[in-house]
């Protein structure tokens, strides 16, 4: 817990009196986390202090603090505060804090300058349109901060090619609901196997990966339906997905699980990489195995990206 003791902050959030709530703020510089990969990224309600003060026990190794969904709009300067105290008093090497901001219409900006000063790992900004916009942002982001970006409207998702415009840039998210909507199509189509749907997830991947960018798949809104989940868990990782966003920490357990790399798969990589490069070091690279079939250089550097991810990954 990062609070022993809430009851004083509940009654301060209770007179919703901000100036005080403020006095919670640490102004120690943070420890941020630079790493790029994660396996999932729980949402946060940021204007829910019990939630927010289980930031450090929390078994997921990305953190989203949300301001934009979720937030009633009389609610968002408390959660705005909110956002800085915990930012403020926790720092961790495993585990990413992002704070997705509002629309930049809608207060964007000025969350962004505040938040500056208190340095999440990143900013997620939602609605993103154009190239514009994302120069915007950069200008005003704190060089120490990533960017984000929720691909949820038809310009964006159109113009993703547009948006690698700075080594900042690390993270795609999909917002399905929101796209479909933009796009006027309906929400009975995110079926496992509806070709319009697979399409817009394999789309979404190849963009997000050709450009170096890192694809973070939908939220998935039936929290309660396991089942369902993992069906699409499994259609995600067979595409080739490796990061989702979630909504409860069962969904994290369930993500980790089907995204992990068994030890199979790592006592197989680890075999074929061994005999490549002892095939190698005689001056062949390609050759018949056995146990794996042929094997040659695409085989071996498949291996090795295989057991890159499975070092990056907590399970």
């Amino acid at each position: 817990m990062i609070f022993d003791n809430l009851d004083e902050i509940q009654k301060t959030l209770e007179n919703k009196d901000i100036e005080k709530l403020e006095e919670y703020i640490s102004y120690t510089p943070r420890v941020q986390n630079s790493s790029i990969h994660f396996k999932t990224a729980l949402m946060l309600s940021a204007n829910n202090l019990k939630h927010l003060n289980k930031l450090d026990t929390i078994e997921s190794d990305c953190v989203m603090l949300n301001l934009e969904d979720g937030v009633a709009f009389e609610d968002k300067g408390i959660a705005l505060v909110l956002c800085a105290i915990f930012l403020s008093r926790f720092s961790s090497k495993n585990k990413k804090i992002i704070v997705r901001v509002n629309a930049l219409d809608e207060g964007g900006y000025d969350e962004i300058t505040y938040l500056n000063q208190f340095k999440p790992d990143a900013i997620r900004v939602p609605k993103i349109r154009d190239k514009s916009e994302v120069k915007n942002v950069l200008a005003l982001l704190d060089e120490s901060i990533d960017l984000h970006l929720s691909i949820e409207t038809k310009e964006s998702y159109l113009r993703m090619s547009e948006f690698k415009i700075d080594q900042r840039v690390t993270h795609f998210y999909l917002g399905i609901l929101d796209l479909l909507a933009d796009m006027k199509l309906p929400q009975n189509i995110i079926n496992t196997k509806n070709y319009t749907f697979l399409t817009i997830l394999s789309n979404f991947l190849l963009n997000s990966k050709s450009l170096g960018v890192e694809p973070v798949s939908f939220v998935f809104q039936d929290y309660k339906n396991d089942k369902l989940f993992k069906e699409f868990l499994e259609l995600e990782k067979s595409l080739g997905y490796e990061s989702k966003a979630c909504l409860s920490p069962t969904q994290v357990i369930d993500t980790k699980e089907v995204f992990g790399v068994s030890q199979d798969e790592i006592d197989k990589a680890n075999t074929i990489v061994k005999l490549f490069e002892m095939h190698k070091d005689m001056g062949i690279t390609g050759f018949s195995d056995d146990e794996f079939g042929f094997i040659d250089e695409p085989i071996y550097k498949g291996a090795l990206s295989l057991l890159s991810i499975s070092k990056r990954n907590i399970k």
